[in-house]
């Protein structure tokens, strides 16, 4: 039997506690209050693992409301992920060119979900994807100070001098880039591999940087931003933010922007 509460009234009938069920769903962004309710007709909807019915009421915020076995995001509410952005996808919600798209890893009906920054197509690693406007703002204000790190595989052997001038700062057009941290991790048969740490959001940032000082880079992955990290997910896996995680990342985004 499906799910729902009805409470008593003062004139002793029944009286269904909560809202509608395709109204719910159209107000998460699943269809029409029409397309919800054909969908809960096929047999397609589930109220806490049973079969929804035409007309049943729920308390979307104390029920698992489910569509096509993902989960129905509720009007209002805030969600973060981790994605391992695989080379090849844009950090972008729209592609003229239909490119695959970053945003397309997470699928999350009704919601629309956006980059905190950018990596460029060629580029793989760490992307935080949000719906929250003032945490991407915070995380983005060009006077924070949290670290990403990168690894570049680079040609040939980047000197003592030169991975010096990485670390003190590269002149480029619009400017000299702030002090980085920056070392050999190892040499490769093509090259030899880079950690680069930044503070800094340049465009194509750490790709000039190398270039300018003479070794292009050949591949490069994002590896952590501020305590963030890769550990245990592949290029295309995800996974999403924990309640502290998310919160250390708005104290430290909000203590910066002091």
């Amino acid at each position: 039997m499906s799910n729902y509460q009805v409470t008593r009234g003062l004139t002793g009938g029944d009286r269904a506690v909560g809202e509608r069920l395709h109204k719910v769903l159209a107000r998460a962004g699943i269809g029409s209050r029409r397309a919800c309710e054909e969908l809960i007709r096929a047999g397609r909807v589930l109220v806490d693992g049973e079969p929804a019915c035409i007309g049943m009421q729920v308390e979307p915020e104390q029920q698992d409301i489910c569509v096509d076995g993902q989960r129905v995001p509720l009007a209002g509410q805030n969600y973060y992920y981790l994605v391992y952005k695989p080379k090849g996808y844009v950090s972008t919600v729209r592609d003229p060119q239909g490119r695959p798209k970053v945003t397309d890893l997470v699928p999350l009906p009704g919601v629309r979900l956006f980059p905190i920054g950018r990596l460029d197509l060629q580029t793989s690693g760490l992307l935080l994807l949000t719906n929250d406007g003032e945490l991407t703002f915070l995380l983005t204000h060009p006077k924070h100070d949290i670290w990403k790190t990168y690894q570049a595989v680079v040609e040939g052997i980047p000197s003592t001098e030169d991975v010096a001038r990485l670390q003190q700062g590269v002149d480029l057009p619009e400017g000299r880039t702030a002090p980085a941290k920056a070392k050999v991790l190892k040499t490769l048969p093509d090259g030899v591999l880079l950690e680069i740490a930044l503070q800094e959001g340049k465009k194509r940032q750490v790709r000039r940087m190398c270039e300018e000082v003479g070794h292009p880079v050949i591949a490069l992955r994002r590896t952590s931003l501020a305590f963030l990290t890769l550990d245990g997910l592949r290029p295309g896996q995800y996974r999403q933010l924990a309640p502290e995680e998310v919160r250390s990342l708005k104290e430290m985004a909000h203590g910066c922007k002091r």
